[in-house]
């Protein structure tokens, strides 16, 4: 029985993998499934390079601008919609296309994510009090007492990721690290994992000069009309954070754009360290579409 098929392009922050999404799903006339975790909230058109109207009606995109900035949204959630998606568009759509930089969102999707419980209103509330009221580093040092094995590991500078953890463990009585088993789960199509990547300095000069353009459509009036939202994890990202220090008073406005080409930097960095460890990945230059459509028609099934 023949399967499907699920075109997984991955890539750095501005490498181009808008442009290169569009090329494959015209070949392959299929929509494309952002796995952008920033592109799925409304009024974040230009902080996260979300798609134009125009493209988004020249190409059916899922995952795109389906979120209020105040919603919570996980992994775990993205991969049960993506699976159930795919199930629906597969009878239609034999070969699909998921493209985006968010790597947890992509993992969850190729290797599936950990059973972990559903976290209940009531606790989600009480978490996001404490971190309110204390800090993050006073729920950072409590997390190490109540999981000293996912402390270790885990970004603990990141609030998203050490409020989750603490949710679970007070939810549940047991530590969030018990129920991370990092299985990989089977999955009924074939996965095809294209990278996009370009020499450091010209990646370097692309993400720059996007940010320049950024604040030339107008990035400072966005983020203004998010002032009252700034505590939600969904504005906590490189291009928001930085213009909110400068809204604030604390930052200049030069230095605000200079920290947040340099955040993207790093964030691009981050990108490929994780896709590095990625041995199915099948490496190009984005202007080598004819080279991506053949490898691609060599991997399907």
């Amino acid at each position: 029985m023949q399967k499907n098929n699920l075109i997984v392009l991955i890539g750095p922050t501005a490498v181009g993998k808008t442009e290169t999404s569009f090329a494959i799903a015209s070949y392959y006339g299929c929509p494309i499934i952002s796995a952008d975790s920033r592109q799925m909230y409304k009024g974040m058109q230009i902080g996260t390079a979300m798609p134009t109207q125009e493209e988004l009606e020249r190409h059916k995109h899922y995952f795109v601008g389906n979120l209020s900035p105040g919603d919570y949204y996980s992994a775990a959630r993205y991969e049960e919609e993506v699976m159930k998606l795919l199930e629906e568009e597969f009878p239609h759509h034999p070969t699909m296309l998921l493209s985006g930089g968010s790597m947890m969102y992509i993992d969850a999707v190729c290797n599936g994510i950990d059973d972990i419980p559903t976290v209940d209103s009531e606790t989600r509330a009480m978490i996001l009090e404490k971190y309110e009221k204390e800090g993050l580093d006073s729920l950072a040092a409590e997390l190490r007492l109540l999981d000293p094995e996912y402390y270790n590991e885990a970004d603990i500078k990141n609030p998203k990721r050490v409020m989750h953890a603490l949710e679970i463990c007070y939810m549940t009585g047991r530590p969030y690290s018990s129920f991370r088993r990092k299985e990989k789960k089977e999955r009924p199509f074939n996965i095809i994992k294209v990278g996009l990547r370009r020499e450091r300095e010209e990646l370097y000069d692309r993400i720059n000069r996007r940010v320049d353009a950024m604040v030339e459509q107008g990035l400072v009036e966005e983020v203004k009309g998010f002032m009252h939202l700034k505590e939600h994890n969904s504005l906590n990202t490189v291009g928001y954070k930085e213009i909110f220090k400068y809204l604030d008073n604390e930052w200049s406005l030069p230095f605000a754009i200079e920290k947040i080409k340099q955040n993207t930097r790093i964030y691009s960095r981050k990108q490929t360290t994780w896709y590095r460890k990625d041995m199915d990945i099948e490496w190009f230059h984005p202007n080598d579409i004819e080279k991506i459509i053949q490898h691609i028609e060599s991997k399907r099934v």
